[in-house]
């Protein structure tokens, strides 16, 4: 269960599949997005992620899933700082090399080896830095549009991920990615509505590491 939690936080960060549409649209909505965001040097983004149950989503709109908000800090390659600000403070903090996840409430932080969730940070890297190489692991396909505009991008593994099935970004007509869900294989939902995005172009020396503060038991996790 806590892998499972800390996956779907570095997924984003990410509905119903139609038809497949033409390559040439993808191709262009892909190159969009890159010529938009593979130049920045870091970025800052706020969120709400919602969890909804494969139950829920079958009740439909009426039914909200466990909300939580936040903000997101990003530096190429792979430095990422976290910080959730409701329900509860939280923070998830990577620098290549170890992943931190820290627990105010619980007065813990869990730590864990980089290799343990590579191909998520790697993604999550992708995503950040306009879906560079991301046909190299996935197949890519675009979804019908749905109503109210902007565009369904598809994300299947390949080979296949254990926990997840699919990941179907939402593109706007400005190329701004503003939604992931992130479908399990049990079919439940984990979304993330992006919002804000801001370049940032310098980050204190110390803020893609963690130290654990006074009192606070550190537990190494992994191998």
């Amino acid at each position: 269960m806590r892998r499972a939690f800390v996956v779907s936080i570095l997924m984003l960060s990410l509905f119903c599949v139609g038809p497949v549409l033409g390559s040439d649209n993808l191709s262009g909505i892909l190159e969009g997005i890159r010529n938009k965001h593979n130049h920045l040097p870091g970025l800052t983004v706020d969120y709400t992620r919602e969890v909804i149950t494969r139950s829920m989503s079958m009740l439909g709109k009426q039914v909200k899933g466990d909300l939580a908000t936040g903000r997101i800090y990003f530096r190429p390659p792979y430095f990422l700082r976290l910080e959730q600000k409701t329900p509860q403070a939280e923070t998830i903090i990577a620098d290549g090399e170890t992943l931190w996840w820290y627990i105010p409430h619980k007065k813990q932080a869990h730590q864990y080896p980089f290799c343990e969730f590579g191909k998520e940070l790697r993604l999550l890297s992708d995503i950040f830095r306009g879906l560079v190489r991301v046909e190299e692991n996935f197949q890519v396909a675009m979804l019908m549009q749905e109503e109210g505009g902007g565009h369904k991008i598809e994300l299947r593994p390949d080979p296949a991920w254990q926990e997840i099935d699919r990941i179907v970004l939402t593109v706007t007509d400005g190329y701004d990615i503003g939604q992931v869900d992130i479908h399990n294989q049990l079919g439940s939902i984990t979304r993330f509505r992006l919002e804000g995005l801001a370049e940032r172009e310098k980050f204190d020396k110390e803020f893609f590491h963690f130290t654990a503060p006074e009192g606070v038991k550190l537990v190494k996790e992994g191998s």
